[in-house]
C-alpha cells in the first residue's frame, strides 16, 4: 500500500468516526458513549483524560479517539498561540481555548471534512468564539512561519506517510522558544518495521508508529532541543502511548 492509499484508508475511518459519533447518543445519566470498540477504551479515547470533560460538547467527547492527554502536559498560559494537528472533533482545541483565553487563540487542523464540521458545531455548542479549525494535512500545515506558540497532536503523527516532513513543518511553524506537547504511539527501539507491523494496523495507529530512538531523532533533526518521549501506558506488546515534550531552537 502506497502512502495515498494510506491516507486515504485514514481518512475513511475518521469520516466514519465522526458520522458515528455525530449520530449516537448515550441512556439519560449514561455519559457518552464512544465510537472506539470496548476493548480499545481502556488505552485511546476520552478515558485517558485528566481534565473534567462532562461540560464539553458530547460529540467531541464521544469522537475522541487519542491515546493520551496532551493538553494537560502543555502548560499553556493565557494569550497564547495553540495548533492541535489532527483535531478531530475538536476536543483538544476546545480544551486548549479555554486555557488560553480570549487573548489567546486556538487552531485546529483536520484532513477530514465529516470531522471539521463537527468541530465547527461543536465549538459553536461550547460558545468558543478563540478558535479556528483549518482543512488541511500535517505534512503541509496552512499557516505562516512562527505562528503559533505551542503545538499539541494527540495520535495522530504516527497516522502520517512522510514523518520527517511533519516535524519540519512542526519547525516551521513553532516560533523560536515554542514548544510541543504530543502524544503518540511509540515502539520499543528493539522493534523493525515487520515486527510493528505484526502487532496491529497503519489505521489502529501502531504499524506507522516510530521507535522512542527515531521519535528523538526526528525532532532533533527538525531543530527541537530538550525532546523527551516518555511513555504512559502500554498500547501492545513492545508499543506505548508517549508524552512527547521539545523546544523549538
Amino acid at each position: 500500500m502506497d502512502g495515498a492509499e494510506r491516507r486515504e484508508q485514514v481518512r475513511a475511518r475518521y469520516a466514519a468516526a465522526a458520522t458515528e459519533a455525530d449520530g449516537c447518543c448515550a441512556p439519560a445519566g449514561a455519559g457518552p458513549a464512544s465510537v472506539l470498540p470496548p476493548a480499545e477504551r481502556d488505552r485511546f479515547g476520552a478515558g485517558r483524560y485528566t481534565a473534567v470533560l462532562a461540560d464539553l460538547p458530547v460529540t467531541a467527547v464521544t469522537a475522541s479517539l487519542g491515546c493520551g492527554d496532551p493538553t494537560s502536559v502543555a502548560e499553556l498560559q493565557p494569550g497564547e498561540i495553540v495548533l492541535d494537528l489532527g483535531s478531530g472533533a475538536g476536543l483538544d482545541v476546545l480544551l486548549s481555548a479555554r486555557r488560553v483565553g480570549p487573548s489567546g487563540h486556538a487552531y485546529g487542523l483536520d484532513m477530514t471534512e465529516e470531522m471539521l464540521a463537527l468541530a465547527r458545531a461543536n465549538a459553536a455548542s461550547d460558545g468558543a468564539e478563540n478558535v479556528t479549525f483549518l482543512a488541511g494535512e500535517i505534512e503541509a500545515i496552512p499557516l505562516p512561519d512562527g505562528a503559533v506558540d505551542v503545538v499539541l497532536s494527540n495520535c495522530v503523527i504516527n497516522l502520517s506517510t512522510d514523518k520527517p516532513a511533519v516535524f519540519r513543518e512542526l519547525s516551521r511553524v513553532v516560533r523560536p522558544g515554542g514548544r510541543i506537547a504530543i502524544s503518540d504511539v511509540v515502539a520499543d527501539d528493539d522493534l523493525d518495521g515487520d515486527e510493528r507491523a505484526r502487532r496491529g494496523s497503519w489505521i489502529g495507529c501502531i504499524s506507522g508508529a516510530l521507535s522512542f530512538a527515531e521519535y528523538r531523532a526526528g525532532l532533533a533533526a527538525a531543530g527541537f532541543l530538550d525532546v523527551e518521549v516518555e511513555p504512559t501506558h502500554e498500547v501492545t506488546d513492545g508499543m506505548h502511548a508517549a508524552v512527547i515534550r521539545g523546544r523549538r531552537r
